[in-house]
């Protein structure tokens, strides 16, 4: 019965995206790469938070949230306030300038070598952690849910390889073959079935501790674990209260605002009132997030105590316990959704960065526009089997691979912030500025992070070994205090670049200033409604907090 379920549900989303994306001209760049710019608010929020969740996310974070409580929450209320932000400062700018890509904007404002070192980092940060992480820990969750090695009768292994390249197979044929709009409309069909079997873990979880009563299952929950309910972060949690005023807010605009994976959804709106609708509406649920990824996790504490070898066996170990078999095809349905929508989305972005920065601009510049897709086509799949091939050897790294990797990519996001938001409030920056600060930007951060930062964390731990200190706390506690978290070393970082280019822009200015020129491709009168539901959005954020305190 679960198999059928999940093949069914699998086949229903693929005949839907063929259906709605039928009439669709993929033959042109905005057909392809941006849907026709024809995506509606709807849409653009189900893509937006779909491409987001996946299950790293949803296994990786209520394993946090099993350690730590809800002051993991950060990672999911907080983008709230960084949507809000794109909504009403970033998008507007790119739809008036008629992007496909960010880094388009980067050549008009910069010049073209900008734009392909950006292109190039974007294109690194995908290949590199994202594609190849999101089939294995998906794999991982496919095979444990069916427990596809002894289905098949094979070796936990090849299971792996089988389930990697099974997904990798499907998420390729909607990515390159389909375009945004097949990713946008399968993510849509997808979210729904997310939210109902995102939503049915913590119910069945909260009504298995409350006796059948999902009321007395949230008393029970509170006063049983008071410390897990409190939103402040100290030093030694993985997000202190004060990296939220700090590299938080960084990070968060950056994946929100200028990461081609997720801004490529609005840059495909049918006009700004559209794009704005879209993002207000993920911004809003968004914040209802940790509902499906921080408290299942708590649920999970509760029921397991610290019986759990690993954190993130906590989300498995619940929905294994609480969720009725009847709905487990459905639900591991739902979470290949999840997987497929990670993986083609980042594919298709790639695709597409590939294809309108790179060929276009570098192989073939008098190359039509069919040319254009089918060259982006054949790079993406080029990717999709190298990540196929590189996802199964994930399983031999060392343990706390995800959580390294997340920092990793602090070694592009903030130098590619930086340029962007500094392009935009400037006029008289020039080129040279956004090379210097990409490049020490990497630089700087690379060697903060795996030169500097381990030789002060062990040399500490050298001396706390000196004095005898061996209680795990003590010893969290001396490794939080020997070098700053990686977002205060972002946000400090973000800062020192940005007055790297306002100090060259001093003195080597352009020489006439940046006019953010008004293509017409699509109506940028604005939400009228844009600006109160923001502010909404913020005052619930804050509210949130100050309750959880």
């Amino acid at each position: 019965m679960g198999i059928i379920s999940f093949v069914g549900f699998t086949l229903l989303v693929a005949i839907i995206a063929w259906w709605s994306t039928r009439s669709t001209n993929e033959n042109t760049s905005d057909g392809y790469f941006l849907g026709g710019r024809s995506l509606t608010a709807g849409v653009i929020a189900a893509s937006l938070l779909l491409t987001n969740l996946s299950t790293e996310q949803i296994v990786g974070l209520n394993g946090q949230a099993y350690t730590e409580g809800i002051l993991v929450m950060a990672w999911e209320t907080l983008a709230a306030i960084a949507i809000v932000v794109t909504a009403l400062f970033l998008l507007p700018r790119y739809l008036k300038s008629g992007l496909t890509t960010v880094p388009q904007f980067l050549e008009k404002r910069y010049d073209t070598m900008t734009k392909t070192l950006t292109s190039g980092l974007f294109l690194s940060g995908y290949v590199v952690v994202l594609l190849p992480i999101v089939l294995y820990s998906g794999a991982v969750a496919v095979n444990t849910m069916f427990d596809v090695p002894t289905l098949l009768g094979v070796s936990d292994t090849t299971a792996l390889w089988i389930t990697v390249w099974g997904i990798g197979i499907v998420g390729s044929v909607y990515a390159i073959f389909g375009g945004l709009k097949a990713v946008a409309v399968s993510d849509t069909v997808n979210a729904v079935g997310l939210l109902i079997g995102g939503l049915l873990i913590p119910f069945f979880g909260l009504a298995a501790i409350g006796d059948g009563s999902v009321l007395d299952g949230i008393s029970v929950l509170m006063e049983a674990n008071p410390d897990k309910f409190n939103s402040i972060g100290k030093v030694t949690n993985s997000v202190p209260i004060s990296t939220i005023f700090t590299g938080m807010m960084l990070v968060q605009l950056f994946y929100w605002g200028t990461n081609q994976a997720i801004i490529q959804r609005a840059l495909g709106a049918k006009n700004l009132k559209e794009g704005q609708k879209g993002l207000m509406l993920a911004g809003f649920i968004k914040i209802l997030g940790p509902l499906i990824v921080v408290l299942p996790g708590i649920i999970a504490y509760h029921i397991f105590g610290d019986t759990l070898v690993k954190p993130d066996e906590a989300y498995p170990a619940l929905v294994k316990a609480v969720l009725p078999s009847i709905w487990l095809g459905f639900f591991a349905a739902v979470l290949f959704g999840a997987i497929l929508s990670s993986f083609n989305s980042a594919l298709n972005s790639s695709v597409t960065l590939f294809g309108i920065d790179i060929y276009k601009e570098h192989f073939n510049k008098e190359a039509s526009e069919l040319k254009v897709v089918k060259a982006g086509k054949l790079f993406g799949i080029l990717l999709a089997f190298l990540s196929m091939f590189i996802a199964p050897l994930i399983a031999n790294a060392p343990q706390g691979l995800f959580g390294y990797l997340q920092e990793v990519n602090g070694c592009y996001n903030i130098p590619i912030l930086t340029i962007i938001v500094v392009g935009y409030l400037t006029k008289r920056i020039p080129a040279i500025a956004a090379k210097v600060a990409l490049f020490s930007g990497v630089i700087l951060y690379s060697i903060s992070q795996f030169v500097m930062g381990p030789y002060f964390v062990q040399k500490a731990l050298d001396n706390a070994n000196a004095q005898g200190i061996t209680d795990s706390a003590a010893l969290a506690l001396v490794k939080a205090e020997a070098y700053p978290h990686f977002l205060h070393v972002m946000a400090i970082l973000f800062a020192v670049n940005v007055l790297i280019m306002l100090v060259i822009g001093k003195l080597y200015p352009r020489e006439a200033d940046f006019e953010l020129q008004y293509t017409k491709q699509v109506n940028i009168e604005p939400w009228k409604y844009v600006k109160p539901v923001g502010l909404g959005i913020l005052i619930l954020v804050i509210g949130i907090y100050i309750y959880f305190s």
